[in-house]
């Protein structure tokens, strides 16, 4: 005996309330688990982008002064601690700037190409650097050179923001000039022109969020020292396999030199693994949250699908009984009720195939995310029939095993 598609839509429009309830189930999990897989995938790739330093061996270090200072003081203050800190056994190299990359926040502007340009060529994270700042980070310089010592200046956040030269990333230098090299062309920061005298291959900008992912690696480096009294970054690079004991004696050597200062215990000293993990804990927490989800729907979608087939069974077995002695097999009772939780579950996909890319047009106006890709529906339809054939095999199982006798049990 084969089994018959008529007979089973015959009996399911026998029970339409069950078999519409499971199929929108299937529907509506379908098109919550595609876009949930789609987000988790968006926020992995977002947490494992690069920020182009060597982040293995920088940790940094936020230092705020004691007491008023003028601007000429405080700069004095830092110059003094970055020797402290470069004379450091194990450091490599130590610099102080306005921020870094994952920070969070810092200094974000836009870059114009005339002066009398109304609109911006492109937004830019603006970095403070001297000229150790390249060599602490780790980052590259594919071209033109690095800040001369005499170039260094400090800068009071009164001031207004025009440096003679600045580096550029990569990524800045080919929006601003796609056809040719940047290295020696003028610029307009808020303060006024500019030339770039180098090109470095990756520094990403402070903030991970949305809206500055426009800009993400267009940096600019300027040859600034913020001096202000609030204090402000050291960023330190240990040799390898020193990190750990410079970041316990850096803040010591610090308090050594000059105790007017605080260094706050629990995040004052930040090696870059525990900035990372701060600046993408929403992300991460977000990736965990639709993955609990999926977990969740399926399950529930498992459960409704083997409790409303066990009732089907518990209900048929008379029926199941008379086909047994009218010849049917142990295998064509099972194919049976495979078979037709295989078309309900066909229902739903179509139904939730639908579903998944409305809700994803929806995220995709409200909250400026990607398309969904059709590759995530198709995995989702398949794990949704897979999951609907595992779990009606139990309650088909036991159907299977109705003896032949059932069928005069009630005569």
């Amino acid at each position: 005996m084969t089994v018959q598609i008529k007979p089973i839509l015959s009996a399911l429009r026998r029970h339409k309330a069950g078999t519409f309830l499971i199929a929108m189930q299937i529907a509506l999990t379908l098109a919550i688990v595609c876009n949930a897989l789609f987000i988790i995938q968006q926020r992995l790739a977002h947490l494992s982008e690069p920020t182009g330093l060597d982040e293995p061996d920088i940790f940094v270090v936020q230092n705020e002064w004691v007491g008023q200072a003028n601007a000429e003081q405080v700069d004095a203050k830092m110059r003094e601690d970055v020797s402290v800190l470069r004379a450091l056994p194990g450091v490599q190299d130590a610099t102080t700037s306005n921020s870094y990359p994952l920070r969070g926040g810092g200094w974000d502007d836009g870059i114009k190409l005339t002066p009398d340009q109304l609109q911006d060529t492109s937004g830019a994270a603006i970095y403070f650097g001297d000229d150790h700042f390249i060599e602490t980070l780790g980052i590259k310089l594919i071209a033109g050179r690095n800040f001369r010592a005499e170039e260094i200046t400090s800068m009071n956040v009164r001031d207004r923001l025009s440096p003679p030269v600045v580096i550029v990333t990569k990524a800045l230098a080919d929006k601003l000039f796609p056809g040719g090299d940047a290295v020696g062309k003028t610029i307009y920061l808020v303060g006024g022109p500019t030339t770039i005298v180098g090109v470095v291959q990756l520094l990403q900008s402070q903030s991970v969020d949305r809206w500055a992912a426009a800009f993400a690696y267009r940096s600019v480096i300027v040859p600034k020292r913020l001096a202000i009294s609030l204090g402000g970054w050291y960023i330190v690079r240990a040799r390898p396999g020193q990190l750990d004991a410079v970041m316990r004696a850096a803040p010591k050597a610090l308090f050594e030199h000059n105790p007017r200062r605080v260094i706050n215990d629990d995040d004052g000293v930040l090696s870059f693994s525990e900035v990372r993990s701060r600046a993408y804990e929403r992300d991460r927490g977000m990736a965990i949250l639709m993955g609990v989800i999926c977990v969740v729907l399926l399950a529930i979608t498992a459960a409704g699908i083997v409790g409303l087939t066990s009732f089907w069974v518990g209900q048929r077995r008379k029926q199941i009984g008379v086909r047994r002695a009218l010849g049917a097999t142990r295998q064509d009772i099972l194919q049976y009720f495979m078979t037709e939780n295989f078309l309900i579950s066909c229902g739903g996909v179509v139904v939730g195939t639908l579903l998944a890319v409305a809700i994803n047009l929806w995220l995709v106006t409200r909250f400026e995310m990607h398309r969904l890709s059709l590759v995530y529906v198709l995995v989702g339809v398949v794990i949704l029939l897979l999951l609907g054939q595992g779990a009606v095999l139990a309650p088909a199982m036991r159907a299977s095993r109705v003896p032949p006798v059932e069928a005069t049990r009630s005569v």
